[in-house]
């Protein structure tokens, strides 16, 4: 499981031109489901992300977790994180979960992130989303668990 989390001062998704998801400050998460992910990798990567301090305190430094700080969280899910792009010019999807048992996890995913007290939005499994976002700092973190 990956995920490509970004600090945001705002972001959307929209599917076929209709707003899905919209939140202000806080994180959007781009989570990748892989072959042989489970629910502990689930929990494991919702728990760091609630309690990742990458939110300024009152002198600037990263000491606030979006508990902490406030926020929301905009989670998309996105298959092509686990893709591969070592071999030739097209990517390799091998290590992807397939649809239904990623959706599966993904679904867990959110569920297991909501129980820390995090409010959680989420864009549409599966669909093609436009996904906008303002990138605060900008902050960029990868996430995984292996």
């Amino acid at each position: 499981m990956k995920a490509v989390v970004q600090r945001v001062s705002e972001a959307s998704v929209e599917v076929d031109g209709e707003l899905v998801s919209r939140i202000g400050r806080g994180l959007l998460v781009l989570l990748g489901v892989e072959r042989g992910d489970g629910d502990e990798h689930a929990r494991w990567v919702a728990e760091k992300l609630a309690n990742l301090r990458i939110f300024a305190d009152e002198r600037g430094h990263f000491n606030r977790s979006i508990l902490e700080a406030g926020g929301e969280v905009l989670s998309v899910s996105q298959f092509t994180l686990a893709g591969s792009v070592r071999k030739g010019r097209r990517p390799s999807f091998d290590r992807a979960a397939a649809g239904p048992e990623a959706e599966a996890l993904y679904n867990r995913f959110l569920q297991f992130l909501r129980q820390t007290g995090v409010t959680v939005h989420d864009g549409r499994f599966g669909a093609l989303m436009a996904v906008r976002l303002v990138n605060d700092g900008p902050v960029t973190f990868i996430v995984e668990r292996d």
